[in-house]
């Protein structure tokens, strides 16, 4: 049997993996008898512990909220996973970069030695892709707002800020729009940015709102019983909704060029186009965007000749990003000659 200490440790950990413990599978666990398990709780909470024993055909032990908070235990992959989530809060545009360093500070000095050790030789520099569009910072008082009522199924009302930004969702962006009334359903993030997935009640569809133009208001609304999402996952409707407004997961500009370039060359560059290899140095591209010039834009930076097959929009765009790169050539300086 394993000494005092360390199966009270490892005790802790289990009763802070799920919330309820059958007596009998804890023993079964700990390799003790349901006697001692009964023993080292009532050690536990000699200690500060809150743990509650629960009755029923396999009672057993419950780690319960406290008003005050005892020594915190980690294991080494738990303190790994904490120290790199709380450094890398700056990436997730919720507001709470400060809060994550205090809390990282906090929660390192109620660490054993070894594991503040640990942590301290994991420093993580969270470094953003550059942003082609900004990602607003989003107040995490609303986060915790909208999550709440997610979880609680009642009916959210809300004031929608206009779109500042090129790009933003120009749904009904007026200053002077009555509050949303809506069924809120999923809290997600995309892109850097947070959403609220959510039945709008007046509209009769679904719509995704950015949170950081999201005023709550209060009280909430009636509970409601959840809908189910078009396709069933969130993630799938999610992709779909940002890919094209109609929700039918596809680009609104799709075009068809053939690249003078290896097929292997051009997938390592393209995330959700098609590539099909037509030579050694020659090859199909099938693409999608927002807009014809996007489209055609993203397509010039592979450095080929390009052959357009289709459609007519995708051919008039590259005309007109010809013309105005053109136009930037020409009016750009003279190149200085370097002796």
């Amino acid at each position: 049997m394993p000494k005092t200490s360390a199966r009270l440790l490892s005790m802790l950990s289990l009763l802070q993996a799920r919330r309820d413990w059958p007596g009998a599978l804890l023993a079964e666990r700990l390799d003790i008898s349901p006697r001692t398990v009964r023993r080292d709780v009532d050690r536990l909470r000699e200690l500060g512990y809150p743990i509650v024993a629960f009755k029923g055909p396999e009672g057993g032990y419950r780690l319960d909220a406290g008003t005050e908070l005892p020594p915190l235990l980690f294991d080494d992959e738990q303190a790994v996973a904490l120290a790199v989530a709380l450094q890398i809060a700056t990436t997730t545009g919720a507001g709470i970069e400060e809060a994550a360093a205090r809390a990282l500070n906090t929660v390192r000095q109620v660490m054993p030695a070894r594991l503040r050790r640990r942590i301290d030789t994991l420093q993580v520099s969270a470094v953003e892709r550059p942003a082609i569009r900004p990602k607003p910072q989003v107040d995490s008082s609303v986060l915790m707002t909208l999550s709440a009522t997610v979880h609680a199924c009642e009916v959210l009302r809300f004031d929608y800020a206009p779109a500042s930004t090129p790009g933003a969702a120009a749904d009904d962006d007026r200053a002077d729009s009555p509050p949303r009334r809506v069924q809120p359903h999923h809290l997600v993030t995309w892109g850097g940015r947070w959403y609220l997935v959510a039945w709008d009640l007046d509209r009769e569809d679904w719509r995704t709102f950015r949170a950081d133009r999201i005023t709550p208001r209060t009280p909430t609304g009636p509970r409601f019983t959840p809908r189910e999402l078009p396709g069933g996952e969130v993630a799938a409707f999610v992709a779909g909704r940002f890919q094209c407004s109609d929700g039918s997961g596809d680009w609104p500009c799709r075009g068809e060029v053939i690249l003078d370039l290896p097929a292997a060359d051009v997938s390592r560059h393209t995330q959700d186009g098609v590539v099909e290899e037509l030579g050694p140095d020659r090859c199909r591209l099938v693409l999608g965007s927002w807009s014809w010039p996007g489209l055609a834009a993203t397509i010039g930076r592979f450095d080929a000749a390009i052959e357009v097959v289709g459609p007519a929009e995708l051919r008039d765009a590259f005309a007109h990003l010809a013309r105005r790169y053109a136009d930037a050539a020409r009016d750009a300086p003279a190149p200085t000659r370097i002796p």
